[in-house]
């Protein structure tokens, strides 16, 4: 599901992103409007769009405001840019992340990414390493222990 951080910090009373002007979204909005067409319309190649989307900004440290950023990393996906592009910027799409968003916000509380969902468990979750599928199972798992509220480290041992 799509969840919009620039939506969790617009100011209550505020219109929400998508009911906004392109030029005024953060550069997320755009980034998921672009992950919502791949998963909608190519779900074959969605985790590579995905992971390549994820990795455009957090591993490249490219701007997600940019639609070349974009386009190359759903590219790099194997996914044809100017149809991914021609959906994403379809008012379809936005409809579809208000949908996901207001759902993740009001029926889980949702506040961050990334959260995961296990039937009405919903767990916010900061992994210190990515890609591990180790850890990833391993907090899935604390997803069956409900007293288990929070879990913080005060220091990072790095």
């Amino acid at each position: 599901m799509a969840f919009s951080l620039d939506q969790v910090h617009v100011p209550e009373g505020e219109a929400p992103v998508w009911d906004r002007d392109p030029s005024e979204w953060g550069s997320g909005v755009r980034a998921l409007c672009f992950g919502i067409a791949a998963r909608d319309h190519f779900p074959d190649r969605f985790l590579d769009a995905h992971l390549e989307l994820f990795a455009a900004r957090h591993e490249h440290g490219g701007k997600l405001a940019d639609r070349t950023v974009l386009r190359d990393a759903v590219a790099r996906a194997g996914l044809d840019p100017d149809a991914v592009e021609r959906i994403a910027d379809a008012p379809e799409t936005l409809a579809a992340l208000a949908r996901d968003h207001t759902e993740m916000r009001e029926g889980y509380d949702v506040f961050g990414v990334p959260t995961f969902v296990e039937g009405d468990e919903a767990v916010f979750i900061r992994f210190m390493e990515r890609g591990n599928v180790a850890d990833l199972h391993r907090a899935l798992d604390l997803l069956q222990w409900p007293d288990l509220n929070e879990f913080k480290r005060t220091r990072v041992p790095r």
